[in-house]
């Protein structure tokens, strides 16, 4: 061997050495560094994955509430509204209990509903925040006197002012297509 040999030797076992103290380092980071990235991206899916199941239902509650209006896309500001709500009033008359008074719309989304069966726009069902399902409601027009009965299964209405949503049949039955709302008063049957 030459001695030039032995220098060219000499040097790649100095530079081999030295290379090699960053690579260990890198070998020992890389699992930290291979963690936090899966966390990261974990984190991000589920935030992307929540927002787009939370704008969904947003979405069809939305759809669901107004059917008749069609609402621009830049009007479509959800907001989240809480109010008071007295599910019974105190007095009785005739094995019925006065549920409350207000106004009523319908809806007729083909969807699953809240107590988990599929709606069905040809039942006589409603929508109301409260009540536990399968409770059996009289919803009587005040203006015309029409009434008919109906089962709870699903929550809503999610617009203030309406204390109750009735499917599609329900609400050819109390005339109050043509106006998508009405004023009425809900009594417990059972």
């Amino acid at each position: 061997m030459s001695r030039d040999d032995a220098v060219i030797s000499y040097v790649d076992v100095k530079r081999s050495a030295r290379d090699a103290a960053p690579a260990i380092l890198l070998t020992h980071a890389r699992k930290p560094l291979r963690l936090c990235a899966i966390v990261i991206g974990a984190a991000s899916l589920a935030a992307c994955a929540q927002s787009s199941v939370v704008s969904q239902r947003s979405q069809a509650l939305a759809s669901r509430a107004e059917p008749s209006r069609a609402a621009s896309s830049a009007m479509r500001t959800h907001v989240a509204t809480a109010r008071k709500h007295t599910p019974y009033a105190a007095r009785k008359t005739a094995g019925t209990r006065i549920a409350s008074q207000g106004v009523a719309s319908f809806y007729s989304d083909e969807q699953e509903t809240a107590s988990g069966e599929k709606f069905n726009a040809h039942e006589l069902t409603a929508a109301h925040p409260t009540l536990p399902f399968g409770t059996k409601l009289r919803v009587t027009d005040v203006k015309t006197g029409r009434s008919v009965t109906v089962r709870v299964n699903d929550r809503g209405p999610y617009v203030p002012g309406r204390i109750v949503d009735v499917s599609y049949s329900a609400a050819q039955s109390l005339g109050m297509i043509g106006k998508g709302v009405a004023n009425v008063r809900l009594d417990v049957v059972q």
